[in-house]
């Protein structure tokens, strides 16, 4: 597996500290993306939480998937979570180490008091003695909240005094892509009051022996609660791995709902990634599972199409121009503003989404623009599934013949991709295995990268003729 260190350096610890006025709270920031460009210590917010209790558990939950592994758990992960700022929000957000786990803390205006929130994306230092201060923190504590360094210090800093190098695995910045995309997929399901969500997931396992998965689940929306079903049905949400959702168990007493969010779904579906989102006061904070324990989102394949298109390459760069920090980036705007069609907008940010400039959020059901601090190329460049499929078209490997494309691997083996209203199958073992589950085979993205270039020839062909005439 593929992986690079990561530096992440900060000018001093994040620390929580007594003064006159309360407890002063300082999540210092690394290098990261402003608008005015990149910066090294960039300053979001000064003022104070609304709720500090709350949002302190809110943060030490994010920081908890940061630092966990939910399968093969002997082995250790510390990345520290991701913070933005949107303009009239903060998004604190984190992967667990294993890539199963995506989770975000949204910080809403209601949540904040006294102070403008900024625009920008980098990492926030989340240390062991500032967990173990937040954890203490009281309902009626006054908490004021600093983002980045102190405004006196901000033209005095004379160079990092505290820095991380941790391993950044390319499966694990695959991952982070790929929840996005998976998310984008999503529909509430079911909507529970605060007595019935606690009730549901104080119910759930912890897990195996050993902390061993307990497998998937199905939940269908009854009354105002949840029951169990035995399997999928239309309106059912799969519950892969329960014991993941351990995060939610810090913030469950502030609960005021709980929404469950998960794809569409059919008789006898194979296990899906859903999304649990808890409602706080001014705050959400939402995590979302991979289909299983053991299968992080970075095999799920939702990205490969996008990445495959040069089409799509193209209007990312024109869209990313577009993209202003915008809490929620519409769809319709945005279309209006580029003259793109809706569908290459979507499928721009889809693109975008891979190398981590949006994100999505799937209580407004709407894309947000941020820009993780990591090297976006790497993604792309170390997908496995999309190289071999390049080779396949640069080596002259796929034929077309109406619907059905055929495509001779590197072994020789001729495999047919039939196409269906759009819906591309193949005669490999891949495709036998994840019918489609986990997108397409490097086969049938082969076809269909031939399919667009021929697409694009015939678009420049008309365009030149219809200049001639």
């Amino acid at each position: 597996m593929t992986r690079s260190l990561q530096a992440v350096a900060y000018s001093r610890p994040s620390v929580l500290e007594s003064a006159a006025d309360g407890q002063r709270l300082g999540l210092e920031t690394s290098r990261g993306a402003t608008p005015s460009g990149v910066e090294d210590h960039p300053r979001f917010f000064a003022g104070f939480l609304t709720s500090p209790q709350v949002a302190s558990a809110g943060l030490l939950a994010v920081a908890d998937v940061a630092a966990a592994r939910y399968y093969q758990r002997q082995l250790r992960a510390s990345l520290d979570p991701v913070v933005t700022g949107n303009g009239d929000r903060l998004r604190f957000e984190s992967f667990s180490g294993c890539c199963g786990v995506y989770a975000r803390l949204d910080v809403l205006e209601s949540g904040l008091d006294g102070g403008e929130v900024g625009h920008g994306t980098t990492n926030v230092d989340v240390n062991n003695p500032l967990r173990e201060a937040l954890s203490r923190i009281g309902a009626d504590d006054p908490l004021h909240l600093r983002v980045g360094p102190q405004e006196l210090a901000v033209t005095t800093l004379d160079g990092p005094v505290v820095e991380k190098k941790v391993p950044l695995p390319d499966r694990w910045l695959r991952g982070f892509a790929e929840a996005q995309v998976t998310a984008a997929g999503f529909d509430l399901r079911a909507e529970l009051p605060a007595a019935e969500a606690v009730r549901f997931l104080r119910a759930l396992p912890r897990g195996g022996a050993r902390g061993a998965s307990v497998g998937a689940r199905w939940v269908v929306s009854s009354g105002s609660g949840l029951r169990p079903t035995m399997r999928a049905v239309p309106g059912a949400v799969c519950l892969p791995g329960p014991e993941r959702l351990v995060a939610l168990q810090r913030v469950l007493r502030h609960a005021t709902a709980l929404r469950v969010y998960g794809p569409s779904v059919t008789g006898g579906a194979a296990a899906t990634a859903s999304a649990w989102e808890v409602v706080l006061p001014g705050m959400r904070l939402t995590l979302t599972l991979s289909p299983d324990a053991s299968r992080g989102f970075s095999g799920e394949g939702g990205v490969l199409d996008a990445l495959a298109a040069d089409e799509a390459a193209e209007d990312a760069e024109l869209i990313a121009v577009l993209l202003a920090w915008e809490p929620r980036v519409d769809v319709a705007d945005l279309s209006a503003a580029s003259g793109l069609t809706p569908e290459r907008v979507r499928a721009a940010l889809v693109r975008l989404g891979t190398s981590g400039r949006v994100g999505y959020d799937t209580a407004e059901a709407a894309y947000f623009h941020r820009e993780l601090p990591y090297d976006a190329e790497r993604v792309e460049r170390h997908n496995p599934r999309l190289r071999s499929a390049q080779a396949l078209v640069a080596a002259g490997a796929v034929a077309l013949d109406g619907a059905v494309g055929t495509v001779t691997g590197e072994d020789g083996h001729v495999h047919r991709v039939r196409d269906a209203a759009g819906v591309l199958s193949c005669s490999c073992l891949w495709w036998a295995k994840y019918r489609g589950g986990r997108g397409p085979c490097k086969h049938a993205l082969a076809v269909r990268m031939v399919r667009r270039g021929i697409a694009a020839a015939e678009r420049d062909m008309a365009r030149v003729d219809g200049g001639a005439r």
